[in-house]
């Protein structure tokens, strides 16, 4: 498994660096199949004390990517709440994983940087472009797949239709599927 830990408005230091690596190594024990860790470490100015240390760990499978975040007043205790918060996301991925049918891998992001154009200050701009290779999956694959990010919605190829849709949680807590069609 490959680790990365990066800071944000904080200096990794020493010992910060091998708690992270030591907590990180304890997951390669429930999920041999890693392929890559990302701990991303930061301090944000926020009004609320308890959540200006923030964690946050990505984990990178052939299968899956699984993210957890946690914040508290404390970055060694953000660590430990994000690592739990991960075994658990773990943990819920073995369990699925045995009732899938198979290929349902998730694509890494490809984040593209947009250069400023002249453009209007009255016209909305984008930011940020995401680019990813979509595997075709099921409606249940793709639930599975946005819960395991923690999403609120997720855009998959379906396999069933030959289409992309996006699925997406309801304040209800059931799930809708937008399935677009050409006019």
């Amino acid at each position: 498994m490959q680790l990365s830990i990066t800071g944000k408005n904080l200096e990794i230091t020493d010992s910060l660096h091998e708690y992270v690596e030591k907590k990180i190594s304890r997951l390669d024990r429930y999920l041999p199949n890693i392929i890559d860790a990302r701990v991303e470490l930061s301090v944000e100015n926020t009004r609320a004390a308890k959540d200006r240390q923030i964690a946050q760990v990505t984990l990178r499978t052939k299968q899956t990517i699984l993210r957890a975040e946690e914040a508290s007043a404390d970055m060694f205790a953000s660590i430990d709440a994000v690592l739990e918060k991960m075994q658990r996301q773990v943990n819920r991925y073995k369990g699925k994983r045995g009732t899938r049918r198979g290929g349902g891998e998730q694509a890494e992001f490809e984040e593209i940087p947009v250069t400023e154009e002249e453009t209007p200050e009255d016209q909305p701009q984008i930011s940020r472009v995401k680019r990813f290779a979509m595997i075709p999956m099921d409606e249940e694959e793709a639930i599975e797949q946005m819960e395991l990010l923690g999403h609120d919605f997720y855009v998959f190829f379906n396999a069933n239709e030959s289409e992309i849709n996006v699925i997406y949680r309801r304040r209800s807590g059931d799930y809708g599927l937008i399935q677009p069609e050409l006019s």
